[in-house]
């Protein structure tokens, strides 16, 4: 695997791969990599000749009081993990390269950006898509893979393809669970014993909430279930609990669409979030 930080190099490189109609399929990250990560590392195998993984925690997202300066960052074993799963090429840029002196754009995608994370986290959506747009013009990725835990920005990415009429195909990897359900995260680092222990109380939550839902019961009655479940397990507060439209993240109205049941929280100073379709 050949770590690359400068995009001259990584064009080159690209061009090379690419020889002879060769596929290229990238797994954007910002490092501080788990089982998920790796998740999608195999599912890009499966549709691509080659896989980039990027590592690139970008300061555009966080927002005031935000993780940013503690975020972990542990890039030779996360090198040492990419190849051992088989990527060819791993793009690490720095913040001077991703955005030299003078970057003056932003990338606004309305609609799905506006509720939950949008209203909890402003203008973090606008820096996961002004870097995507970035990686997938730096790359020129064929296919590119999200995870569905952050499904709120898997949305995202989906409406700024579309809109802007760009060559690649998202590809949405399941959520990638612990033993106990917890959804994988680089954040669940920060848990002591005693949350991670009470943390597993928000897919659980999730989960019977859906049940609920699809056997009938109000998704506003069962949402607000799910935010008490979560207070009296541990949660120091409740960002929400929502039943949206899967396409839209409107609050969902039609149960003969796609509906997803989205949810953050925090408990000991770590904010989690999670999600899991709702059928019926």
């Amino acid at each position: 695997m050949q770590t690359i930080r400068h995009l001259v190099e990584l064009r080159r490189v690209l061009l090379a791969l690419r020889a002879g109609g060769a596929r290229i399929a990238l797994v954007p990250t910002m490092g501080a990599l788990h089982a998920g990560h790796i998740a999608l590392v195999e599912a890009a195998k499966l549709v691509a000749d080659h896989v980039v993984a990027s590592i690139f925690v970008n300061p555009r997202q966080f927002g005031a009081g935000e993780d940013l300066a503690r975020y972990p960052r542990r890039e030779a074993a996360d090198a040492r993990l990419l190849a051992e799963a088989g990527c060819a090429v791993l793009w690490a840029p720095g913040a001077d390269e991703m955005y030299p002196a003078g970057f003056a754009t932003n990338i606004a995608v309305a609609g799905v950006s506006e509720g939950l994370d949008g209203v909890a986290r402003p203008g973090h959506f606008d820096g996961v898509a002004t870097v995507v747009a970035k990686l997938f013009n730096q790359v020129r990725p064929d296919t590119a893979l999200f995870g569905e835990k952050d499904f709120q920005q898997l949305a995202v990415i989906r409406r700024l393809v579309l809109d802007l009429d760009l060559e690649v195909e998202i590809i949405g990897v399941p959520t990638q669970r612990d033993d106990d359900g917890l959804a994988l995260s680089s954040r669940n680092a920060y848990l002591m014993p005693e949350d991670r222990a009470r943390a597993v109380a928000l897919p659980r939550a999730l989960g019977d909430a859906a049940r609920d839902i699809a056997k009938g019961a109000a998704p506003q009655v069962a949402c607000s279930a799910a935010q008490a479940v979560l207070l009296a397990a541990g949660f120091d507060r409740v960002d929400y609990v929502a039943l949206v439209d899967a396409e839209t993240l409107a609050p969902a109205t039609d149960a003969g669409r796609p509906r997803r049941l989205l949810a953050a929280a925090h408990i000991g100073g770590t904010r989690l979030i999670d999600n899991i379709a709702v059928e019926g």
